[in-house]
């Protein structure tokens, strides 16, 4: 399954999936990108489509549109449910780190 493979999200992915909440296609998802991490993250064109093809294999996004010149893409509900694990791991992990350095 889908979820033992992609245990934890690189931040391509991460950025990815959260672009893809709304139909993009591929240059969109790159300029959404640098705009929700407000420019901390950039994403390439060979990372991105590496990307989407492993996602769509696995039932992550799905294409639904191709007009010749440009594919579009958007997560599924398997896609949707990964960002929620990913972002209760990244909280628990900041709440555990700042725990600490409280102390």
């Amino acid at each position: 399954m889908a979820r033992n493979q992609f245990q934890t999200l690189s931040e391509p992915m991460y950025y990815i999936l959260l672009a893809l909440l709304t139909p993009c296609y591929g240059y969109e998802i790159m300029q959404k990108i640098t705009e929700i991490s407000k420019g901390r993250v950039q994403v390439g064109a060979g990372t991105l489509y590496a990307l989407l093809a492993r996602f769509e294999n696995e039932g992550i996004i799905n294409q639904i549109a191709d007009d010749g010149r440009r594919k579009t893409y958007v997560a599924t509900d398997l896609g949707k449910e990964l960002l929620r694990q990913e972002i209760k791991r990244l909280k628990s992990m900041s709440e555990e780190g700042e725990a600490l350095l409280d102390q």
